[in-house]
């Protein structure tokens, strides 16, 4: 007869690489995660989720909560659909906006099977980068149709529902790769 633990060890955890533990499988941090301020943490998605205190001011882009739920669901369905670490990033992108997207992705979570859509609002930028272990199936093609989907929207001046509508088309055109 096994004798059995009379504690079980309880650690923080955030997202990062799977290990096997004593009690089964455990997340643990990676170096990426202790650099978050307090209060901050990557979800087990990939997300980062902040929280503020009350009366704190918002430090979140100027959107509804509506609109960052339903960013936040499209983003986790096309991340399951095509197996692929989907990231967006908002904001100003250099001179060479497909080096700087990179750079953005190279700090996501497992950038190598990760795709980002960066979007400079100011510059009218749109780039779509992936990593290497995606590559061959977020190829130019699957990021062009993401760019056209989501150009109509933001047309209109709606970003969240274009980058909701390109993550949708590059989430099917990737699975179906």
């Amino acid at each position: 007869m096994q004798k059995r633990p009379t504690r079980t060890e309880v650690r923080p955890v955030a997202s990062g690489e799977v290990v096997s533990g004593q009690h089964g499988d455990v997340a643990v941090a990676s170096e990426a995660t202790s650099a978050l301020p307090i209060g901050t943490v990557v979800t087990n998605g990939g997300r980062v989720s902040a929280t503020r205190f009350p009366g704190q001011a918002p430090t979140t882009p100027p959107f509804t909560r509506e609109e960052l739920i339903g960013l936040d669901d499209a983003l986790k369905a096309a991340s399951e659909k095509a197996h692929v670490r989907f990231s967006v990033f908002i904001g100003e992108l250099g001179a060479d906006a497909v080096a700087d997207a990179r750079a953005v992705l190279l700090s996501a979570p497992e950038p190598a099977h990760g795709a980002l859509i960066a979007v400079s609002p100011n510059s009218h930028d749109v780039v779509v980068v992936s990593g290497v272990d995606v590559a061959d199936r977020v190829n130019d093609r699957v990021a062009q149709l993401g760019v056209t989907a989501a150009v109509t929207s933001f047309r209109q001046g709606d970003l969240i529902d274009g980058l909701i509508a390109a993550l949708r088309v590059m989430s099917t055109a990737a699975a179906a790769s």
